[in-house]
């Protein structure tokens, strides 16, 4: 093993890489594919600087792994420019909206671009406006105008 570590070659770190990328295919979450970018970065550099000893190319390894790491990191937590993507619904909060199946019980529909959704509110009737105030799951909260 220790032979195989001290002839390292360009080709093993993109075998590497390549074996890590396809791994990240089957849903590593994004983690070995910062690893995988970095091995193949190892091994373009070895490639291009075949001098390098092992040690070397493990300190490469290792440092580049962190910076993908990082970049990774950093990138994933930055805030949203769009804070509510991927929040349904609550674009609509604020609106006015038709009512299409009155309001009964406590729930309804009400009419949402092309399409219907559930509502909950007092009782009122079909072709009146209302204003949702607020979401519960699916549920828009609709107070009349």
């Amino acid at each position: 093993m220790l032979d195989f570590v001290q002839h390292l070659s360009f080709w093993d770190w993109l075998a590497l890489g390549t074996v890590l990328l396809i791994l990240e295919v089957f849903g590593a979450g994004g983690y070995l594919l910062w690893l995988g970018i970095a091995a193949a970065a190892v091994g373009v550099i070895t490639f291009a600087v075949p001098v390098l000893g092992w040690a070397v190319q493990l300190l490469l390894f290792a440092a580049l792994s962190l910076l993908t790491a990082l970049y990774w990191q950093r990138s994933v937590a930055r805030p949203s420019d769009q804070p509510g993507l991927n929040m349904r619904g609550q674009e609509l909060i604020g609106r006015t909206l038709l009512v299409t199946d009155a309001i009964v019980d406590g729930r309804g529909k009400v009419k949402v671009g092309d399409g219907v959704w559930l509502a909950r509110g007092p009782d009122t009737q079909a072709g009146s406006r209302v204003k949702v105030t607020g979401l519960d799951g699916t549920v828009l909260l609709v107070m009349p105008e």
